[in-house]
């Protein structure tokens, strides 16, 4: 298609366009995925100022971030072909009990958990 071509644009089917909203969209409800679990702009800063030391330090190199309705998870690596380190954990439901943050050891073993991610990061450094 050369750029000077006109787009053509085609109406939805009527299958997609009557769709009711509970509909699945990629085997979840429509309803589950605006609640999907995340980290704010605040943690997810607090969480990178540490990330971003220890990759000064040589420590860390690399890390991904998963989301789903259950909880976000922000994993620490050595190497990208590794395992993570550490992960840690933002899952809203567990917010009033234990707290919502937890840093998680390659183990499975949780090193600390709470309500405040300040308090629970500083088991990393």
């Amino acid at each position: 298609m050369s750029s000077t071509e006109p787009i053509a644009f085609r109406p939805r089917t009527a299958a997609l366009a009557t769709a009711p909203r509970s509909a699945p969209i990629n085997g979840h409800a429509s309803s589950e995925a605006g609640k999907t679990a995340a980290f704010s702009r605040q943690e997810l800063n607090a969480i990178l100022a540490v990330y971003g030391r220890k990759v000064a330090k040589g420590e860390w190199r690399d890390y991904s971030i998963d989301f789903s309705p259950d909880k976000a998870v922000f994993s620490i690596f050595r190497r990208a072909s590794e395992c993570p380190l550490f992960t840690v954990e933002k899952c809203p439901r567990l917010a009033k009990r234990q707290g919502a943050f937890s840093v998680v050891a390659l183990s499975g073993m949780i090193l600390k958990r709470g309500h405040e991610l300040d308090r629970v990061l500083a088991v990393l450094e």
